[in-house]
């Protein structure tokens, strides 16, 4: 991921606080997992190792991941967002034209997206397309499965 990652306060805490957990707690398990797959014998034929050594590239790779989304994190405040049109930390109420089905979708960044409560990212087809709408326009998104027109209902924080 590259380019800035806007984030609120309370996600960048967040995240803060996984990373520190990984750099200790998590290090230190993985260091004695690998310890005690070491004295069962032939590193060779050691399943039991490479799991380990395997589940320490995944951790480190976490953690590279996350110091840099916490290095292009920017803090964006709530009293700070414009809701005359859709921007990032928005909460939109779109209706589908077709279907006449109606939702409401958080835009976050791509490290806060969680479709289950209702936080979509800014650059996920649909994210794309609201973005710099307003209320009362059409957004036209380009979906995998062809296009799909969403009605702005309303803008808040």
């Amino acid at each position: 991921m590259s380019g800035v990652n806007y984030v609120t306060k309370e996600t960048l805490e967040q995240m803060k606080d996984e990373l520190s957990v990984l750099k200790t707690k998590g290090r230190a398990e993985i260091a004695r997992a690998i310890a005690e797959a070491r004295e069962k014998g032939d590193l060779k034929e050691n399943a039991e190792y490479d799991a380990a050594k395997e589940a320490q590239g995944l951790h480190e790779a976490k953690i590279a991941s996350l110091e840099n989304a916490i290095a292009t994190a920017r803090v964006v405040e709530a009293d700070t967002i414009d809701t005359s049109k859709v921007s990032i930390l928005c909460k939109v109420t779109i209706t589908n034209v077709a279907n006449k089905k109606t939702m409401t979708y958080q835009l976050v960044s791509e490290t806060e997206a969680d479709l289950k409560a209702g936080k979509i990212s800014v650059t996920s087809p649909i994210g794309k397309g609201l973005l710099g709408k307003q209320v009362g326009e059409i957004a036209d998104v380009k979906a995998p499965n062809g296009n799909i027109k969403f009605k702005i209902d309303h803008i808040t924080v």
